[in-house]
């Protein structure tokens, strides 16, 4: 049977009853999916969750999940990131990451390739310590590095690393689209053993006409002291576009030849994931950080609030370390704090804060 936007399935329609906040409140302090996970931990109307359905290995330092999502899932479009939550040791860990497939995947599919750092808590935990059944919470969607509504005809996706998964998912939701313009995907790793994604990208290239690929080696013998060049962007105009995401140095790179190829700055989508150094400017305040919740007092030191927080033995949760994904906002209860990206000096009381933007200008008193 054919379903419309018009004509709800059941499946919808108890979804939208059990969310509704009465029910919610019906149910007790919990809420309601405090007690439909006890049934199945997938089974939440509020929570987004996901069951991972397989995993595979592309590279001995990443790991590629297939992730089946609950109805409380809205979806995402293609380039956004998404905060991902595990369970390691009893404490829920979050870190964000962008899935690589299509926006128009079929059925409730999700796909995350993560690449596991030094010393990674959590991308160490999701190659090595996840199986087929293991649940994971899901946030909703964020991020503007998006393609525009209006699909270029000329496009160039560039990525360095683990910064593949976004563009990848843009290149797989154009060609689900059926796109018929010009796309140029270059992709920059240390070695061909750390290519993400090469089969799967030349088998789209072979489907599809208009796609070209380049895979470069940085390091090694075989890295020919390949640099992102003008030249290797081809044909600009204004109405061509642009994306890429990696670490600062190809960002740099990349902004230079566009540049030089004529390309317009708007049309330039750029994302980094890679924590930006944050200069923090001026003598350090004096004073003390009170960590009410932990009944903890520390001196003012150097660095950020989550810096801070943590070399005081604490573990804030964060996400990017960079300001984009609030995952570590912090109700600060009293005392002056400076953001670190805008100067900007608050010293409301009772106020949420981003600890790894946020320096404090003062006595602090955060609840953590």
């Amino acid at each position: 049977m054919t379903t419309t936007p018009f004509a709800p399935t059941r499946g919808a329609f108890t979804r939208r009853i059990l969310r509704s906040p009465f029910v919610d409140l019906l149910v007790g302090p919990h809420g309601v999916d405090r007690y439909l996970e006890l049934i199945k931990p997938a089974l939440t109307v509020i929570d987004a969750r996901a069951e991972v359905l397989r995993l595979r290995r592309q590279t001995s330092r990443s790991v590629t999940l297939t992730l089946t999502t609950n109805g409380a899932w809205q979806g995402f479009a293609a380039g956004q990131f998404v905060r991902v939550g595990v369970e390691i040791g009893g404490v829920r860990r979050t870190r964000t990451y962008s899935p690589a497939g299509s926006q128009h995947a079929i059925g409730r599919e999700l796909e995350l390739t993560v690449t596991e750092h030094p010393q990674g808590l959590v991308s160490g935990h999701l190659r090595r310590g996840l199986e087929p059944g293991a649940i994971v919470h899901l946030a909703a969607a964020q991020g503007a590095f998006v393609l525009p509504d209006e699909r270029p005809q000329r496009l160039v996706l560039i990525s360095g690393g683990s910064g593949i998964t976004p563009v990848m998912s843009m290149l797989r939701t154009l060609c689900d689209e059926g796109h018929g313009g010009e796309v140029d995907f270059i992709h920059y790793a240390r070695a061909e053993a750390d290519w993400l994604y090469e089969p799967e990208v030349r088998a789209l290239a072979r489907r599809h006409p208009g796609v070209k690929v380049s895979y470069h080696a940085t390091r090694g013998d075989d890295a020919g002291g390949r640099r992102l060049a003008g030249a290797g962007l081809g044909d600009v105009d204004d109405r061509s576009w642009a994306a890429v995401c990696g670490p600062p140095s190809l960002i740099d790179a990349a902004t230079e030849a566009w540049a030089q190829r004529g390309g317009r700055a708007a049309n330039l989508l750029a994302e980094t994931f890679t924590p930006p150094r944050l200069t923090v400017a001026g003598e350090a305040a004096q004073g003390t950080l009170r960590f009410l919740h932990s009944d903890q007092i520390a001196q003012i030191g150097a660095g950020t609030l989550l810096e801070q927080a943590e070399a005081a033995g604490l573990t804030p949760e964060f996400g990017c370390r960079m300001g984009i994904c609030h995952t570590c906002t912090c109700r600060k209860a009293a005392g002056a704090v400076r953001n670190v990206l805008t100067g900007e000096v608050s010293d409301e009381e009772d106020e949420d804060i981003q600890l790894c933007v946020s320096v404090p200008a003062g006595d602090v008193a955060l609840e953590l």
